[in-house]
């Protein structure tokens, strides 16, 4: 059943992406100061799409590898304090 509503789903964003290709096809003239280019005005779209999602992909992979080496860094604290506490629980109690 979820397989049958995903492509559904799929089925329906790509007609939903044929049509606005099929909308916006009209020429636009992109200047990025050292190339210019005439392309489909959906075509630019789609490409600024996926580059805010490769950047965005980007900022997320360097945040989630600064958060695991954190991470890494807290379980090797706790092992350590872990350590150390086993250590006072095994040293005899002096009675005075």
């Amino acid at each position: 059943m979820r397989s049958l509503i995903k492509l559904i789903v799929a089925v329906l964003l790509m007609v939903l992406g044929a049509a606005f290709a099929i909308v916006n096809e009209q020429p636009v003239e992109l200047d990025l100061y050292f190339v210019a280019v005439s392309m489909p005005l959906s075509m630019i779209l789609l490409l600024a799409l996926g580059v805010g999602i490769l950047l965005g992909l980007l900022a997320s992979f360097l945040y989630f590898v600064k958060i695991r080496k954190e991470n890494a860094d807290l379980r090797r604290h706790v092992r350590l304090v872990e350590q150390e506490v086993k250590n006072l629980r095994s040293l005899p109690i002096n009675d005075r």
